[in-house]
């Protein structure tokens, strides 16, 4: 090597410092080879240990898979970080680069975060549940689905209405399944002149006589208002949440029958009219 201007020394001192770079690279893959297969193994054992936890905990399969898929992406990130920085890479390059990949995220996504937040929200706190009949955006129906991003609900008349879960998670809601009682709320017009006692035994005697409707509370009736055409008559049954509907809709029609059975009259709109003819009065007076 010395026709190149290299001395034997200095190929040996390179050669010494070749063999040990390649001795240190082999030993850094080997160690990253032996933390992978080994932090795998433990990934594999700790996420079986946490399905099984999670599967006897609680039976919200929504939650479940969220919980299960987010912890399991960040034990391969963490092996994935391990591996490199094994390797030589340095953590602060990570860190760099994890956090502007996540600020452009964040930026981008900033309604979808809004929706995986309240979804995470109504999986963790559990306003409802799939089932449950609930109010919500204006919209009535029972819950089929509860994802991470968007809730699905499903009308009575058979429309399925998908909410995004930001909006759901800070709005009201009203779920009508949480209770096994509810309380029907009937409100009945008679003409002016009907004999309230009697219209409100009739009433009574209808959901006395009706098993679906609870003895206690006790149904009540009273007269609540003095209205432009009628004597406006509250009515106030409890029932079970299941058997509240079809309770009110009987019981309206009940209500009807037994009226019209006792000549009690459910009046129209009307109104008064005074007609003043002052042409004509002003005619008799000169006349």
């Amino acid at each position: 090597m010395e026709e190149f201007g290299i001395s034997k020394e200095t190929t040996d001192v390179l050669y010494a410092q070749g063999i040990t770079i390649a001795i240190s690279i082999a030993v850094r893959i080997l160690a990253a080879l032996v933390f992978y297969f080994v932090a795998k193994y433990i990934i594999k054992k700790l996420l079986n240990g946490l399905n099984h936890f999670l599967e006897r905990r609680d039976n919200n399969p929504s939650l479940n898979q969220f919980l299960f898929g987010f912890v399991k992406i960040v034990f391969f990130a963490v092996m994935f970080v391990g591996v490199l920085m094994i390797l030589g890479v340095p953590g602060s390059s990570f860190l760099a680069v994890f956090g502007a990949a996540g600020l452009a995220i964040g930026l981008a996504l900033q309604g979808s975060l809004s929706n995986f937040a309240g979804g995470i929200l109504i999986l963790g706190f559990k306003p409802f549940q799939i089932g449950d009949v609930i109010v919500a955006q204006g919209h009535t129906g029972v819950v089929n689905r509860i994802q991470i991003l968007y809730t699905h609900l499903m009308t009575f008349d058979n429309k399925e209405v998908i909410i995004p879960n930001g909006s759901l998670a800070n709005s009201d809601i009203v779920n009508m399944s949480t209770q096994e009682t509810r309380r029907a709320e009937l409100n009945v017009g008679v003409a002016y002149g009907t004999n309230i006692k009697q219209a409100k035994e009739i009433i009574l005697n209808i959901f006395n006589n009706d098993p679906r409707a609870l003895k206690e509370p006790a149904p009540f009736v009273a007269l609540n208002n003095f209205g432009d055409s009628s004597l406006d008559i509250v009515v106030r049954v409890w029932a079970k949440s299941s058997e509240m509907w079809p309770m009110y809709f009987d019981g309206m029609e009940s209500i009807n029958s037994e009226f019209e059975k006792h000549g009690i009259e459910i009046p129209f709109p009307q109104r008064v009219v005074h007609q003043i003819k002052e042409k004509a009065a002003e005619e008799e007076s000169d006349s």
